[in-house]
């Protein structure tokens, strides 16, 4: 079969959003949409993708280094004929292309495999849509068996044409051959000026090509954004189908509107998810699993049995069977909690390694440390492990006992069974089984008065 190669329209203005970020890099899920149409050229198996750019063309190089893209410059926006056109050259004389869009992100790679795979110099696959509301749209228009014999756009479209409801969704599949014999022909003589890239479904019936027609099981697949409104409908869509995939999948949601997956979400059976719960990156969730309400959990990986409570952030962390964690615990990148371990109510842990069954109840940060097995963490502890220049550790053994309001300076080790006073300053190392007191002495003073305000 004859190379893939992906030509994505990606230089338009987008001057209805009102953004000086090119609209391409308006995110969707949580990724840029353009980010999700390189994907979806990647999962057909593009030998290459070409993506057209103009208008803030330099930012949008800058948010991917995909070594399938090669960037191609629209130095003036005259149509999508035109911009096709500037990929020309990049394209084997050989190649099936085919033609999607930067503002047409949810695109599903079934939807268009079997126009690519069915293609060849005999045929020209074309992507539509029907619409209650065919507004704006270009129509399809076929003739008395049927056949589609021409697309014509909105502002050329005449009465009968405009009750049309089947549209041009803009995305074709044609061979290289075709594309380079017809595009130098396009004319700009329409009502906008332009070189429309659609004019050449004209010419492959001219030269009887057959005009393969498919079309996506949901509307939303082909919806453009031109607008913030738009985009905020995409968005919807694809937390509505996400919530519906993990409730398929086991998973119980407090309220399938309130929940927003902006990655790659991966579930066990019996998963609890309460209100106003945000996935980011990759997370995986065991058997068993609760999340409380207004979570954020990005980049984790969750084991069976663990609940977290309310108002917790779990970043870039790898947390133990049946864990505990919150409410208002942050756990912060490079945190690894063992099984049955705990982190409670305004903790904040980066960089910890807290052994099995080991406690940081509440109030407390541990950063750059290492705790052994059942260690008990009182509130308001803190390793101090910055100097203003670098970062120290903290190492603590098993079964330790931390008193309250104390503050482990590092870098320091604390041996095994060791137990550490309440309000202790600890500056050196605890050999196993030792009491470190660190504090200075209480004074009474008798005969003291409480000072009075004056008159």
């Amino acid at each position: 079969m004859s190379p893939l190669h992906v030509v994505i329209l990606a230089a338009g203005q987008g001057s209805r959003m009102k953004s000086a970020l090119p609209k391409v890099l308006h995110s969707v899920a949580g990724r840029p949409m353009l980010h999700h149409v390189i994907a979806t050229a990647r999962q057909l198996g593009a030998e290459k993708i070409h993506t057209v750019i103009g208008h803030g063309g330099d930012k949008v190089r800058e948010t991917t280094t995909d070594s399938l893209v090669n960037w191609v410059v629209q130095e003036e926006q005259l149509g999508t004929g035109h911009a096709v056109a500037q990929a020309l050259p990049c394209l084997p004389d050989d190649a099936r292309v085919l033609v999607l869009y930067g503002d047409v992100p949810l695109t599903r790679a079934d939807t268009l495999k079997a126009m690519v795979e069915s293609l060849d110099d005999k045929t020209l696959g074309l992507l539509t849509v029907t619409l209650d509301n065919p507004q704006g749209y270009g129509r399809i228009v076929r003739d008395a068996n049927g056949k589609v014999t021409s697309i014509v756009e909105q502002k050329d479209a005449d009465a009968d044409q405009l009750s049309i409801r089947e549209v041009n969704t803009g995305i074709l599949a044609i061979t290289a051959k075709h594309l380079k014999s017809w595009l130098p022909a396009l004319s700009n003589s329409n009502a906008q000026g332009e070189y429309y890239l659609t004019d050449i479904i004209a010419m492959a019936v001219e030269h009887n090509l057959k005009i393969s027609v498919s079309q996506p099981d949901n509307p939303f697949e082909v919806q453009g954004v031109n607008n913030r409104l738009q985009l905020a409908e995409l968005e919807r869509w694809v937390q509505r189908r996400e919530a519906e995939r993990l409730m398929t999948e086991g998973a119980t949601l407090a309220d399938p509107a309130r929940i927003d997956v902006r990655g790659e979400l991966v579930i066990g059976n019996d998963i609890l998810i309460d209100v106003n719960v945000v996935f980011e990156g990759k997370v995986s969730l065991g058997n068993n699993v609760s999340v409380g309400p207004g979570c954020v959990i990005r980049d984790a990986a969750i084991a069976d049995g663990v609940q977290i409570s309310a108002h917790s952030v779990i970043d870039g962390a790898v947390i133990g069977a049946n864990a505990q964690i919150g409410p208002f615990a942050r756990i912060r990148p490079g945190t690894e909690l063992a099984a049955n371990t705990k982190v409670g109510n305004f903790v904040e842990t980066k960089k910890a390694l807290v052994g099995e069954g080991s406690k940081i109840n509440h109030l407390s940060y541990v950063g750059d440390a290492s705790l052994g097995r059942n260690v008990n963490v009182g509130a308001g502890t803190i390793t101090c492990n910055y100097d203003g220049v670098n970062k120290f550790k903290t190492e603590i053994g098993d079964e330790v006992f931390v008193g309250s309001n104390t503050s482990l300076v590092a870098p320091v080790h604390i041996g095994a069974g060791a137990t550490i006073g309440a309000g202790s300053t600890v500056t050196r190392n605890v050999d196993d089984n030792e009491l470190a007191v660190a504090r200075g002495p209480q004074r009474n003073i008798k005969g003291w008065k409480r000072p009075q305000k004056s008159d």
